[in-house]
Parts: C-alpha cells; structure tokens; sequence
C-alpha cells in the first residue's frame, strides 16, 4: 500500500475523481481482509424523515457508556454515502468500535436538492438522536465525539461553531476532529469541487463569509482536532492551516493539529481498520484528553 500512495500522492490533484477510484479499487480487498473483532452492526436506523437521514450503529456487546464516535462522510456537498460498498465508510467506526467505542456511520441529505445548511443541521439532528439513544446502544451520551471528512468536516465544523444552526444550549459534544474540510468559502476556477460548492452554499459571493465556519469560531469553544493530508484537494490544506491559525489566535494556545504524511485526500480516511492505527491513535488520546 505505500507504494500505492507513493505513486498516486503527487500526482493526487491532476485526476482527483481517477485517483478516488484507484483508492477504493486499492483499499476495499484490504479492508475486507481486516478484523472484526465481535462487532456488531445495526443498520439504517433513522434520525429523520429524509431517506438519507440515516445511521449505522457499531458496537461490541459488551459496550457501556462508551465514547461515542460519528463519521460524517465526504462527497463534495452533492455525492457520498455512508456506504460506499460493504467495508468503505464503515472502516472508519468498525476501527473505533473495536478500540471500545460506540460507532456511528451517518449520512446526510444532499445538494441541490438540500441547501446550506442542511449538512450541519443533519449533524445535529444525530446528535439529538443519540442524546436519546445512545446510552440504550452502549454509549455516553455527555462524550460524543464528531469526526467529518472533507464535506462532512464543513458540516461538522458549521454545526460545531455556528449559534445559527447548533441549539442555544450549545453543540452538545465533547469534541470534533476535523479532516480536509472547507472552512473559508471562495470561488475557485481552479478547484474542481467549486460548482458542487456553489450548489449546496449558493452563488452569491455576498452570502459566503456568513456561511464560512470560520467566521463563526466564537460562537462556541468546542476541543478540536484539525487534520489535513500531503496531497490534498485544492486548497483544503491551506482551509485547515487558517482554522487551525484562528484557533490558536482565539484561545492564545493552538489545538492538536496533524499533517498525514504521505497520505491522500482519500486514503486518510480509508487506512482505517489496516495495520496503519497512528492517526486512530492519536484520535483516541483526543478523545481520552480532550485535547
């Protein structure tokens, strides 16, 4: 698999929907070969009255008040699914649920059918659904721990920050780690995602600084985790670096920040559940420190 990322890494930006390809092409036999653990699997439940409001539920039987882990996918703001085939997105919470966790896989309605910010109100709207169920499934409650992909981390970030969208109690969770996500909104000729990017936040320039998570990091102080790869969408990694700089500013003291080394947009998330654990390591001590 390194010589895999090796030689698709530099060359990642030049054929982005390629390369998905040859990353799910290279990664699916991989993950189907991995360990289960006793894991179970509770599928399509629901969390709202969209069919794609629903989750996936991970779990070990023997799971009690355990952190609960949510993965909100990627997909450009108009594509993605929990289940991208039978072992891509639920890599990501099968690792976590082995590891002790409660892991849920979400998906999410999606542009142009659903606007901004139906993303980030799909989030909260899992998050009031495992305020409810969660301790019945084996998790805390009062640790829920989002992570969001690309797409999914602008969701994440959005509900996470914005006192628009999140309840006015707050967030609600204990912590969000935030991957190759979109936090500043531009028009880019040169990113291929811009008309998807325009389709889920609008075309009106004017409306993009208010529907930026970034201009919204004051409204709550929730622990983040702000991760970018190497080899990155188009300007995704600069996105992460000016939240992570604005974190820093707002607090005097930075959050945990990492650089995925060799590492692509895709493979970042797909390595899950392979002998590669170091940023699901790193992720758990996040979630044991919340820092």
């Amino acid at each position: 698999m390194q010589a895999k990322l090796a030689e698709v890494g530099p060359v990642w930006g030049t054929n982005i929907l390629a390369n998905v390809k040859k990353m799910e092409e290279a990664f699916t036999p991989l993950l189907a070969k991995a360990p289960r653990d006793g894991v179970t699997i509770l599928r399509d439940q629901s969390y709202g009255p969209d069919p794609k409001q629903t989750l996936d539920v991970f779990k070990l039987a023997k799971a009690e008040r355990a952190p609960v882990v949510v993965f909100v996918h990627g997909g450009a703001y108009v594509r993605g699914d929990k289940r991208v085939n039978d072992e891509i997105y639920g890599n990501v919470t099968l690792w976590f649920a082995r590891q002790g966790a409660l892991g849920i896989n979400m998906t999410y309605r999606l542009a142009p059918a659903a606007a901004y910010p139906s993303g980030a109100e799909d989030v909260g709207a899992v998050v009031q659904w495992l305020k409810k169920n969660a301790a019945a499934q084996g998790g805390d409650p009062d640790r829920i721990f989002l992570i969001g992909h690309s797409a999914g981390a602008t969701h994440v970030a959005t509900y996470a920050f914005n006192k628009k969208v999140h309840p006015a109690e707050g967030p609600g969770v204990a912590g969000i780690v935030l991957m190759s996500g979109r936090y500043r909104l531009e028009i880019d000729t040169k990113d291929p995602n811009s008309r998807n990017m325009q389709a889920y936040f609008g075309s009106d320039p004017a409306q993009y600084a208010d529907r930026s998570a970034l201009s919204h990091i004051g409204g709550a102080k929730v622990p983040t985790f702000v991760v970018v790869a190497q080899y990155d969408n188009p300007g995704l990694d600069v996105s992460g670096g000016e939240l992570f700089a604005a974190l820093c500013k707002r607090d005097n003291a930075c959050p945990r920040f990492t650089r995925m080394v060799m590492h692509n947009h895709l493979s970042m998330v797909h390595h899950f559940n392979t002998a590669d654990e170091s940023i699901g390591r790193e992720i758990l001590d996040f979630v044991a420190k919340r820092r």
